[in-house]
């Protein structure tokens, strides 16, 4: 008979083994998909559509109100998503976790990928974590919502259809204590004709400020989705960013969702396949 030496868990309640299972069989999965057959050219993504934080890792550290920020989530994202998915019929690719535990939208081994600060708040289950207990995280949570998105592209560019990546986020109306002018922004790097086609939509209402790569910018050291996704496969791609509290209600997704089938469903026809 073999023994064995017991497996034994860290001893704050927000640390794990990184030999246990991080999810447990009746928790959600890393990322779900909605609308997976819908027929748009588009492909949604929504890498902040989550709070939600693996019962292994427990709080994390940070109390009820501090996970229910901005820091947490992108508040207001995953109805705004959803809305956008069903009007544009277009799949939608979203992670079940919150970018806290780690960030689908950030590079590996960026400092914000698992960040110990996020604004000004400490996350104490994020600090000096080992090698493998980062490597956990990628390897359940990450990669698996990465892949799945590859794989879809690698398809679709099988088939030769037509394809743009676009990742729906929010942004706080104030950050580091500076109030944010604009109502939305458009974030791109190489898409720049897709980009202005949807910031030239967005600013024909005369009452909204449009962010030009505001209220951030996209960078490979410090972003994922457009740099790998649409970049780095020749194919247009931007993140959509609209200040959360525009979006926090039934009506703001309504109103935000209406807007921005047309604006997108606008640059489908001035762009150029």
């Amino acid at each position: 008979m073999t023994s064995t030496t017991a497996i034994k868990r860290p001893e704050n309640r927000w640390r794990h083994d990184p030999q246990l299972p991080l999810l447990a069989i009746d928790e959600p999965p890393p990322y779900a998909v909605v609308n997976p057959d819908g027929r748009s050219p588009y492909l949604l993504l929504c890498e902040h559509a989550s709070n939600r934080i693996p019962r292994a890792l427990g709080d994390l550290g940070l109390p009820e109100s501090e996970r229910r920020r901005h820091i947490a989530w992108d508040i207001g994202v995953s109805a705004l998503a959803q809305y956008l998915s069903q009007t544009l019929d277009a799949p939608l690719f979203m992670a079940n976790y919150s970018r806290l535990v780690i960030d689908c939208n950030r590079p590996l081994g960026a400092p914000t990928a698992i960040p110990e600060v996020s604004e000004t708040t400490m996350v104490p289950g994020n600090l000096d974590l080992s090698d493998a207990e980062k490597a956990n995280r990628v390897d359940n949570l990450f990669k698996p919502f990465a892949n799945a998105i590859s794989r879809r592209l690698d398809l679709r560019q099988a088939e030769g259809r037509r394809t743009l990546v676009v990742g729906i986020h929010s942004f706080t109306p104030v950050y580091f204590g500076n109030t944010r002018p604009w109502q939305a922004g458009i974030l791109y790097r190489d898409a720049e004709p897709f980009a202005r086609s949807l910031i030239r939509s967005l600013s024909a209402d005369s009452d909204l400020t449009i962010g030009d790569n505001e209220p951030y910018n996209i960078h490979p050291d410090e972003d994922y989705t457009v740099p790998v996704h649409a970049d780095g496969r020749g194919l247009p791609g931007a993140l959509i960013e609209v200040r959360h509290d525009l979006i926090d209600t039934l009506a703001g997704v309504n109103h935000w969702g209406a807007c921005l089938t047309r604006c997108l469903e606008t640059a489908l026809e001035e762009c150029p396949e």
